[in-house]
């Protein structure tokens, strides 16, 4: 737990939202940023320190609102600079922080960066802020080299095949290709250009200087190339160090990007700013470096997350990140916008609840998807014309894609749109993605006050979390840092009763203890139970069911 005027980020629980699909105010079907602050007062119920918003930019949204298209402004559909600015403050009243997504390795098609760069040519200055080059073999008709997209394909296309490419005073043929190592409409930057370099420190700062916290930075481990951009020995993506991973002028830039984070003044709200970063690794020794005290303060936990619903693989990966960090420096996660939500990875309801009590339990910072906190299921079955995730297309069905962890959250138990979108104007548009049958039974209206649900056992579990003196108990409010228990974020693992158990006490007196196995195990010796996932049968000698997890006070 962080210790007293540390900085807020190394304890906070922070709240992903993808405005989207979070809640609807003007009826288009669309979630929106007046949305999220009609909201707020949930989300302080909730108990979060505060929310992270992924990409709310003007985009063509062929990638999600990762396709951004002006980085310094809000998409009409989902608001204004002055909306967003009453976000923050409404937020800040209520004691939260907001983080926003910075994508600096990419841009959209329709960036006017990148139209200049498509009617100016090949050969042209405008170019070298992206990564255009001749094709290879006849007629260059091949792709510069054999580097895959990570939504399927090649991470090339052609520069004659964007749509409205050609400039009436365009002449000659255009062999160029652009690389993109995500969609095809979201062209990659050349960052060893300085121009880029200049473009996004002044990015950070335009949103710094309306009050936020810190930044999200996708991709954070891509955005240099290999200035020979030379085939790689397979094309299949790996996280490994390659031509388009992990390339040491990051580690230069990050460093540059921490001061300008550190010249914020972090004796008023919000406090010291912050950044973490989504970098993928594939060891240790590849994560390593950007642990280092003067670059990101902080990293995404993939091991984590990654990690399946076993004992010895969850404690594999909370020993992986004790022994290069901590929490604070490598928030745990359960899940985001990616990946295929808990309470179906996982297993199912019971293992989810479990595992929101691992999350919370743990040393340091969290993080929340939305609707985790509702036990919401991945949706599986949305029907493929209604499919919007890049993914699903490029691989031509072969991957589902991630639309279904992005389906709006449901609100009230009934209505078209299960309060996703509430208007006086008349009836709302049907939500962006389809809401399934019986999603309102995940509702808040449905789980508010059910001492039994998802949400109640989050609310509680938050409320300990700010209460208990092992968990960071007596934190400060309104300030800029956090004050509490184990300032040191140790976690001390005890003999467990069986290979399938999770147990582990932090000072003081505080006992986690979690039954992943198919079999009760005993309930270990306690004063109290301060919290349980599910059921705790009246039993003697007293025992954990399988799929449940317990915080007691010893």
């Amino acid at each position: 737990m962080a210790a007293r005027n540390s900085p807020w980020w190394k304890d906070a629980v922070v709240y992903q939202v993808y405005p989207r699909s979070f809640a609807d105010h003007d009826g288009d079907g669309i979630g929106d940023l007046e949305g999220l602050r009609s909201r707020l007062d949930y989300l302080s119920d909730l108990g979060i320190d505060a929310i992270w918003l992924t990409p709310f930019y003007p985009s063509p949204l062929h990638d999600g609102g990762y396709d951004v298209a002006d980085y310094c402004n809000v998409d009409p559909r989902l608001g204004t600079l002055a909306g967003f600015d009453a976000l923050v403050a409404d937020a800040r009243l209520r004691d939260i922080r907001v983080i926003v997504d910075v994508v600096p390795n990419h841009c959209s098609w329709d960036h006017p960066l990148f139209r200049a760069a498509l009617a100016a040519g090949p050969g042209s200055p405008e170019r070298d802020l992206f990564i255009f080059r001749p094709g290879r073999g006849p007629d260059r008709a091949e792709p510069p080299n054999n580097w895959p997209s990570a939504f399927g394909g090649p991470a090339w296309d052609r520069a004659r095949d964007v749509p409205g490419s050609r400039s009436p005073q365009a002449a000659g043929p255009d062999d160029d290709w652009y690389l993109h190592l995500f969609d095809g409409s979201q062209p990659d930057f050349n960052w060893r250009h300085p121009a880029v370099v200049t473009m996004f420190e002044d990015v950070l700062r335009f949103w710094l200087d309306r009050g936020v916290a810190g930044f999200r930075v996708d991709v954070a481990h891509g955005l240099f190339k290999d200035s020979r951009l030379a085939d790689t020995p397979t094309a299949v993506r790996s996280h490994a160090p390659s031509g388009y991973y992990h390339q040491p002028e990051l580690h230069g830039l990050y460093r540059s990007w921490r001061k300008i984070l550190d010249s914020y003044p972090t004796s008023t709200f919000p406090g010291a700013r912050t950044a973490i970063g989504e970098i993928w690794y594939d060891n240790q020794e590849t994560l390593r470096p950007y642990l280092a005290p003067d670059e990101l303060p902080q990293v995404f936990n993939f091991d984590f997350i990654l990690a399946a619903w076993s004992a010895p693989e969850i404690r594999a990966a909370i020993d992986t990140t004790f022994k290069m960090t901590n929490g604070s420096q490598a928030p745990w996660v359960l899940g985001n916008h990616d990946v295929v939500r808990p309470a179906t990875r996982l297993g199912g309801p019971a293992q989810a609840r479990a595992a929101a009590l691992l999350l919370l339990a743990l040393p340091g910072s969290a993080y929340i998807y939305q609707g985790e906190e509702l036990g919401l299921p991945e949706v599986t079955d949305i029907a493929p014309a209604a499919r919007q995730d890049p993914t699903f297309r490029r691989t031509g069905g072969r991957l589902p894609g991630r639309d279904g962890c992005r389906v709006p959250l449901p609100w009230s138990a009934s209505g078209p749109s299960l309060g996703f979108s509430r208007t006086s104007t008349g009836p709302a548009a049907p939500p962006w993605l389809p809401m399934p049958a019986g999603w309102g039974a995940f509702s808040v209206e449905a789980q508010d006050g059910d001492p039994a649900s998802f949400l109640s056992l989050y609310r509680a579990a938050l409320r300990l979390r700010r209460s208990h003196l092992a968990l960071g108990g007596a934190r400060e409010t309104g300030g800029t840092g956090a004050m509490g228990g184990s300032g040191d974020g140790r976690l001390q693992w005890l003999d467990a009763p069986a290979a399938t158990v999770l147990w582990f006490r932090r000072e003081p007196g505080f006992e986690f203890l979690a039954n992943l196995g198919a079999e009760p195990v005993p309930l270990p010796p306690h004063r109290e139970v301060l919290l349980a996932s599910g059921e705790l049968p009246a039993s003697s000698p007293a025992a954990v069911p399988p799929g449940t997890a317990v915080w007691l006070a010893v």
